[in-house]
């Protein structure tokens, strides 16, 4: 049994949580469908879904194919009750597959925002020992603006209304990233949307002397939770 992870880009791979689901005695499967790599036709030995980031955005589907096959897959494993994850163009994803809806925005959302949790987030398991506020890292130009039948919102920024959600008991969406390491940040600081977004890598990185110590500690405890109480550990 293992973690399905989706990647779609080689620069954003599963982090931290990555590495904190393996600590935790879960093995995952990375599909590496920008590098040509296939969404799986079934759900064999599958314990759960982590769909993580990416620049393309879900309009994107007309134009690449496996976007459709991701939206299919992660519909199905709501339906079956399969722990979900999904993480900035991940949490896109779920908000679409399972009704929701999805738009640009009016400005890029990027670098170190203030992410405040709703009610509904301060009582959920996951975020134990998570702050009421917390700096986080954002890179991202859509933003989910409906959640889908049933879905609750957990957190929002000032730019962003809707930061995380939960569809159900398993299926969790993250608008930000607790899961970068210092290295991927430091290297995501070059997109495009910085400078779209009226920004500075210079400006940015100055704020992550700032910020990253307390965003990897308080990342460290959400991915510590996901791996704890998401995931199925006894199927190990």
């Amino acid at each position: 049994m293992a973690i399905t992870v989706f990647q779609h880009t080689r620069s954003e791979n599963a982090g931290r949580l990555g590495r904190i689901l393996t600590e935790n005695g879960h093995k995952l499967r990375t599909v590496e469908l920008y590098n040509g790599q296939s969404v799986p036709g079934d759900f064999d030995n599958v314990d759960g879904i982590v769909s993580l980031g990416g620049p393309m955005n879900v309009e994107d589907r007309t134009t690449i194919p496996w976007i459709e096959k991701e939206l299919a897959y992660i519909k199905t494993a709501h339906e079956m009750g399969l722990p979900i994850v999904g993480l900035c163009l991940g949490a896109q994803f779920i908000a679409t597959a399972l009704g929701g809806e999805v738009a640009a925005m009016k400005s890029p959302e990027v670098g170190w925002q203030n992410v405040k949790l709703a009610f509904p987030g301060t009582i959920d398991t996951l975020h134990q020992g998570i702050p009421w506020d917390t700096m986080q890292f954002h890179l991202h130009g859509q933003e989910v603006t409906k959640l889908p039948p049933g879905g609750t919102p957990l957190s929002g920024s000032k730019a962003c209304r809707t930061q995380a959600f939960k569809v159900g008991l398993r299926t969790y969406a993250y608008q930000y990233h607790f899961e970068w390491d210092l290295p991927t940040l430091q290297t995501m600081v070059k997109d495009e949307l910085i400078a779209k977004a009226g920004s500075s890598a210079d400006e940015i990185l100055s704020k992550t002397t700032q910020y990253y110590d307390t965003y990897r500690r308080l990342g460290d405890r959400m991915c510590e939770n996901i791996a704890l109480f998401l995931f199925p550990v006894l199927a190990h």
